[in-house]
């Protein structure tokens, strides 16, 4: 999938991957759903701990479960605390992302998400 940077496109890819999602939950407030087509061919999530100068994502999550909706076939669920020590790893990279780069955030391998 191409780089966009179309908000509403976004939102809408959003929207799809959590009503995906949050249909299995009986109480989907506990699940914060990232929907990343571009993960597959990248091999990374962005994991965002931080927007606008201010902590947001990961680190204000009060979500139990993350869940990434990589493709239609392809979703990752895994407990929000491993998530949080998963990122804690020396090495991984940190990069800007998110809506006009204005978020910063964890490269993790989807690799490390799939072995645990």
């Amino acid at each position: 999938m191409k780089h966009n940077s179309n908000f509403e496109y976004d939102l809408h890819l959003g929207v799809l991957g959590e009503k995906l999602v949050k249909g299995i939950f009986k109480n989907p407030d506990k699940v914060e759903v990232k929907t990343d087509f571009k993960a597959k061919d990248t091999g990374n999530v962005f994991i965002e701990y931080e927007s606008r100068g201010k902590l947001s994502g990961l680190a204000t999550t009060k979500a139990e479960w993350y869940c990434f909706v990589l493709s239609n076939e392809n979703i990752i669920f895994l407990k929000t605390i491993k998530l949080k020590e998963l990122c804690k790893q020396k090495g991984l990279p940190r990069r800007k992302g998110g809506d006009e780069n204005t978020s910063n955030g964890i490269l993790l391998p989807i690799k490390q998400l799939i072995k645990l």
